[in-house]
């Protein structure tokens, strides 16, 4: 470490960002299918086509943000002016993504195709830079891992803001009428969002500048990554973890609605399991002290993998034993957040130490093109199977719907968390490597500057 170690003002600071973002992204990834099927009057199957070609087309446009914030040169650093810069126009996307115009069934999907896919090219436009930020803060391990939990920490909390108070919100703000009422609630969250990044820019510095002879072309970054086999393994595990969460934050909706037939409880239980991933995040660091991030990150995916299966077994009735897997997935899932953005500032050193080239905007811009591609199939999966199985909105369902339901709360997401366990046991980037890799990195930037 370079520089005099971290203040806490900077590392809280940095982690109240990603309390912001959280404002959008519970807000999508738990209430928007259920408000277009049930609020604005989409048919399930058109929703999750719309939400999956959105990400898809997002997932491509994350490489060319990353490239962008790399060459960045301002007199704020490369990724911080985004902070600065996008939230408003986020905050208005926001605002229109949750609002419904009196239009036929051609123009509702039109509209919500349009605003969703705009506020999500804006939202990643802010969110990458952030992630990257957190590659050039510091370069110390353990000061990463600091950061990236009180991101992680902040995140759960924002989301468990998101999951408790939206709903009243609505209720609050649009009484008998929830259209305004997600309306307003959007205003709410987008003001708050935007005073939360100005607080982030305001306390946050770059400091990890990569020793290059030369400018890498897009080219170049791209062809880095993939001959960088950490990275590719980081790629692969984002994909299919949020392909797990997404399933299970999307369908805990419907899945009090129709199978437990008690909606109101959703309330407290995607807090429950915000509050103890917060819980499991702030614990990352102690964590890290005592366990490899690899063989940490195995452990807790075949936790997860035991008690998302195990939710198959739980009787509609039984609400005691779905929070009690719920909490205690919450704690086995938490840590994996700070872990997985720390490996791919990892990875992002590896890069620099083996070809001299850093590209972290593109290292992170990527991981989020596995997570929006994640998130797209996840969609993807439950809209083929509500239609399939005859979902109706607002109604009974059928025995095979109800059954689906559960399936994606237990089995589907359990098969993905056991899949990002066999994939960890490749990865290479242990303790011991990272300490010699910076070891390495340090002595080439010390040579430079003696030059």
């Amino acid at each position: 470490m370079t520089h005099p170690p971290l203040k806490k003002r900077e590392i809280v600071g940095y982690g109240l960002g990603d309390m912001g973002f959280n404002f959008y992204w519970t807000n999508i990834s738990t209430f928007l299918l259920i408000f277009y099927t049930d609020v604005f009057g989409i048919s399930a199957a058109a929703a999750a086509s719309m939400l999956f070609i959105v990400k898809i087309f997002n997932a491509f446009t994350d490489p060319m943000i990353g490239a962008y914030a790399d060459r960045m040169q301002t007199r704020w650093g490369k990724f911080r002016p985004f902070l600065l810069f996008v939230p408003v126009p986020m905050a208005i996307l926001g605002v229109l993504t949750y609002s419904t115009p009196d239009l036929g069934p051609t123009g509702k999907f039109i509209w919500a195709t349009v605003t969703y896919l705009l506020l999500m090219t804006v939202y990643t436009g802010a969110n990458l830079p952030y992630s990257a930020l957190s590659g050039v803060i510091t370069g110390d391990a353990r000061e990463r891992n600091a950061i990236n939990a009180s991101r992680f920490f902040c995140g759960f909390a924002g989301g468990t803001l998101v999951t408790y108070l939206s709903p009243k919100l609505v209720v609050a703000l649009g009484g008998s009428d929830p259209a305004l009422g997600w309306t307003l609630t959007m205003v709410c969250w987008g003001i708050a969002a935007a005073l939360i990044f100005g607080f982030t820019f305001s306390v946050t510095h770059e400091r990890v500048k990569p020793v290059q002879a030369a400018p890498a072309t897009v080219r170049q970054d791209l062809a880095d990554l993939r001959n960088n086999l950490p990275w590719i393994l980081l790629f692969v595990l984002a994909l299919i973890i949020m392909l797990s969460i997404t399933m299970r934050m999307t369908s805990a909706a419907y899945y009090f609605k129709y199978v437990v037939n008690r909606p109101e409880l959703l309330a407290t239980f995607m807090p429950a399991y915000l509050l103890a991933a917060a819980a499991g995040t702030a614990c990352t660091p102690l964590l890290t002290r005592v366990f490899d991030k690899r063989k940490l990150m195995i452990g807790l995916m075949l936790i997860s993998t035991v008690l998302s299966a195990a939710f198959l077994f739980v009787p509609s009735d039984n609400i005691v034993a779905m929070y009690v897997l719920q909490i205690l997935l919450g704690l086995a899932l938490g840590p994996k957040s700070p872990l997985n953005f720390s490996m791919l500032a990892d990875s992002a050193d590896f890069n620099e130490w083996r070809n001299g080239r850093r590209a972290t905007g593109m290292t992170f811009a990527a991981s989020s093109f596995a997570q929006k591609l994640g998130t797209a199939g996840a969609v993807a999966v439950i809209g083929a199977l509500f239609s399939w199985l005859g979902y109706v909105p607002n109604a009974v369902q059928s025995a095979e719907s109800q059954a689906g339901i559960v399936w994606l709360m237990s089995v589907i997401p359990a098969i993905f968390t056991l899949l990002a366990a066999v994939i960890m046991i490749f990865y290479t980037l242990d303790n011991p490597t990272m300490a010699r890799i910076q070891s390495d990195l340090a002595a080439r930037k010390a040579a430079t500057t003696s030059a």
